[in-house]
């Protein structure tokens, strides 16, 4: 799936989310907090207030807008649509191109956009028409297009979690891919095969020559295998008798007669007829035993879904490629057509069968659900059956299941995303609020010493507000945006650094055994989030060992392992790339992950725990940190042992760091911060931060360390403070803010002042925001920070200048 250039998007959310999302939040600040204490209940209180205030103003810096679209993760889309031989494509609400693959490329010579593409005369109108007809309905269908000589058929349909985003698949029609496919069938094996059976078969065009036959009805017509018969008039090999019965000419009357019969296995006028010729004893008028042995090894034969349906609506036959599509269950099939509906569906079919039945010449399409199946509607084409013996209808159906899975990937995919922006969006807003809490909290403890009655009461409020901002840090994992400090390093030596806090948290009930395979190449990942998502998985194995077993026995299996491309390759997976990576797998010998909540363990806010027992973000952190990683994670429920017991696998795999020698994966331990006598400075300071809690804030905290600060709300208010003021020392600045963000207000600043020392601070990701800023030497600070970590801040920028 190519990305085209898109729109700069907001993270815009509805301020009814917002608040009920921020006072959850902030509940469960006062829960963790202790409530018996006056003097902390009014401070959550004031917390919770600041809470909803905080994220209403979220409005203001992110507003939402008719143009504003969540886009969604297409490298995982794109994965999807490369395995489909469609050509696929997704445009906005406004009608621009997001993102196509290379199919759809190479069909349309680039990347025009839908419905604009180069059809032939009438094409564009009744793509548009269908794209119409989606936004309204949420999907809509169209064919008979003609794009460089070939007929194209077009889906179209309304995806997104608002519905914003519209995904065009183009095929080749059904009619052409079904009538070249019969046209090889008939001059190949197939056809040698039902000559054999007797069938003499034949692909004949609308106007009456042949379009491909099979080699026992050449021997028959023309007297010789190889005769020259595609494109001769079908009708001339044929002549009639008196009672109206059909020989081939070349063999004059004196031969058996022939039972012709004609299968209308395509609609449309200008769609080709399967003709059978079969043998028939002369005198005989109606089909005996043998014809119709030979209409059910044809039927067999059809390489798509066909039933043969008798005067008494009973299915009187139905090939495998049928049963496939309608899932049919071979110890008891089923005896009429709507045995396989749903309800509401039966009436329809039944009534069309009558019809069809009863004499009905056109064939009709009828979207009809399956009962096994009742969300995923399916293509029904019924046609009257005319010298099938007792037959009456015919049913085709078409297997669209792969089809289906694709779309249910894509929108699951879609949704993910879009959960992700709004986890990290309400993070942000809340890692603010975070800020100013922290910062008050150290501002009161410089009043305070400790043993006074409100320093201990202090510390609880900011010991449950750094609680909140390991919650926040969860969010951001969960959208892997997240600040990551990677490094080089050996799998083992960090399920050593963890294995003595696992054995706390699991019990001595339970049985930790660590496993490590031989030669492993070092990865490089944050070994701090790579301990967290052992440990997650280890606190998930441990709970689901004591639901199976109160007294908590069992044993908890980590391994590591390496795997090759080859392996790999073996696996055969569509999802995993093939290179050479190092597995880390956690196993418990719980019981296991049933298989309908497998697709959905990693979703957020996801738990089948009790209420109050989990907060459903555990998996959902893991998959964000092993997906920023770069790896991949797989969950599956394995039997081992003799008694067969079950239990839960999380494999992950993260991709070999090929980069520097072997020496380098483990790093010297890293020297203690030097701590300098004071933090106190001077100079001048100009901060521009748009919520008034934060800057009030780090303006106290700086005049505090002996700093001149000027304060601005935006960066247009610090271009004006700049114009009055001589050039600041240290320019301290929030990166998203409201009319003028932090980096453009930088570039327009250092036009001035090139060599002004700048240091970032957000509530989004170090990685996040970088990847946005093309400017150099500049530091960051992530929110939320201490008075004590935005004076270390300030004064390393101001010492490295």
């Amino acid at each position: 799936m190519v990305p085209l250039p898109a729109p700069p998007h907001a993270t815009a959310t509805r301020s009814a989310a917002l608040i009920a999302l921020g006072c959850g939040l902030a509940a469960a600040l006062v829960i963790l907090g202790i409530l018996h204490s006056l003097v902390i209940a009014a401070a959550f209180a004031a917390a919770a207030l600041v809470v909803t205030g905080g994220l209403i103003a979220a409005r203001r810096l992110f507003p939402a807008t008719a143009s504003t679209a969540i886009e969604p993760d297409w490298s995982v889309a794109r994965a999807l649509a490369a395995s489909s031989p469609d050509a696929i494509a997704v445009t906005d609400r406004a009608g621009r191109l997001v993102c196509a693959n290379d199919r759809y490329e190479a069909l349309f010579g680039g990347f025009p956009t839908a419905p604009g593409l180069p059809l032939d005369a009438g094409g564009v109108d009744r793509l548009g028409s269908a794209g119409r007809a989606a936004w309204r309905d949420g999907a809509a269908s169209v064919d008979r297009l003609a794009v460089k000589g070939a007929a194209l058929s077009a889906d179209v349909t309304r995806v997104g979690e608002d519905e914003n985003l519209l995904v065009w698949r183009f095929f080749a029609s059904q009619g052409l891919d079904l009538a070249k496919t019969m046209e090889n069938l008939i001059a190949g094996a197939t056809g040698d095969r039902l000559g054999s059976a007797g069938i003499m078969a034949a692909l004949i065009n609308p106007d009456g020559r042949i379009r491909a036959a099979n080699r026992v009805l050449r021997s028959r017509a023309m007297g010789q295998e190889d005769g020259a018969i595609i494109g001769r008039d079908f009708a001339r090999f044929l002549i009639t008798d008196a009672q109206g019965m059909a020989r081939f000419e070349r063999e004059g009357l004196t031969r058996n007669p022939l039972r012709v019969l004609q299968i209308p296995f395509l609609d449309g006028e200008d769609a080709p007829m399967l003709v059978a010729l079969i043998d028939e004893e002369e005198g005989h008028a109606a089909i005996g035993e043998s014809a119709s042995a030979h209409i059910r090894s044809l039927v067999s034969l059809m390489p798509f879904g066909v039933a043969l349906i008798g005067g008494d609506g009973r299915f009187l036959q139905m090939n495998d490629a049928f049963a496939r599509a309608a899932a049919v269950d071979p110890a008891s099939p089923p005896i009429y057509p709507g045995d396989l509906l749903v309800r509401e569906d039966k009436g329809v079919v039944a009534d069309a069968i009558r019809r069809f039945a009863g004499g009905a010449t056109h064939s009709t399409d009828l979207a009809v659900r399956l009962k096994d199946h009742p969300d995923e509607p399916v293509a029904l084409s019924i046609a009257g059956a005319r010298g099938l013996g007792d037959s009456a209808v015919l049913l085709s159906l078409k297997d669209n299941s792969e089809e289906t899975r694709l779309k249910r990937e894509v929108a699951q995919a879609t949704k993910m995303q879009a959960v992700g922006q709004l986890a990290g969006g309400v993070a942000h807003d809340f890692n603010n609020i975070l800020t100013a809490i922290i910062g008050h909290c150290d501002l009161m403890l410089m009043r305070h010493s400790p043993g006074d009655s409100d320093y201990d009461d202090i510390q609880q409020i900011r010991a449950n507000s750094n609680r909140a901002a390991s919650l926040t840090r969860q969010l951001l994992a969960f959208s892997r945006q997240q600040t990551l400090r990677p490094q080089v390093l050996q799998l083992p030596d960090v399920i050593s650094e963890v294995s003595t806090l696992l054995k706390r948290l699991l019990g001595e009930t339970v049985t930790l055994t660590v496993k490590h395979g031989r030669n492993l190449s070092p990865v490089r990942a944050d070994p701090g989030q790579l301990e967290q998502v052992v440990v997650n998985l280890a606190v998930n194995a441990r709970d689901a060992m004591i639901a199976k077993d109160p007294r908590g026995v069992g044993t908890l299996t980590i391994q590591t392992y390496a795997v090759t491309a080859a392996q790999v390759r073996k696996l055969g997976s569509d999802i995993l790339p093939a290179a050479d990576y190092v597995v880390l797998e956690v196993a418990d010998t719980g019981g296991g992950i049933p298989p309908d909540i497998l697709p959905k363990i990693f979703e957020p806010f996801f738990t089948t725990k009790e209420v109050g027992k989990g907060t459903g973000l555990g998996l959902s952190t893991v998959y964000g940190i092993v997906k920023q990683s770069g790896g991949w994670i797989f969950a599956d429920t394995v039997k081992s042992g003799p008694k067969g017991a079950s239990g839960a696998v999380f494999t992950i795999y993260l991709p070999v760091h090929t980069a520097g020698a072997l020496v380098d994966a483990t790093p010297a331990k890293a020297l203690p911060r030097e701590k300098p006598a004071d933090l106190w400075g001077s100079g001048t300071i100009l901060l521009v931060e748009d919520e008034d809690m934060v800057r009030a804030v780090a303006e106290r905290a700086l005049a505090r360390q002996g700093y001149t600060v000027l304060t601005a709300e935006h960066g247009e208010a610090a271009l004006e403070l700049l114009a009055r003021c001589d050039r600041p020392d240290l320019l301290i600045s929030d990166v998203m803010m409201p009319l003028m963000d932090g980096p453009t207000l930088v570039r327009q600043v250092r036009a001035r002042y090139p060599d002004l020392p700048i240091l970032f601070m957000s509530g989004y990701a170090e990685e996040t925001i970088r990847k946005s800023i093309d400017l150099d030497n500049v530091a960051f600070l992530a929110k939320p920070f201490s008075v004590q970590e935005l004076a270390e801040a300030t004064r390393d920028v101001l010492r490295a200048k």
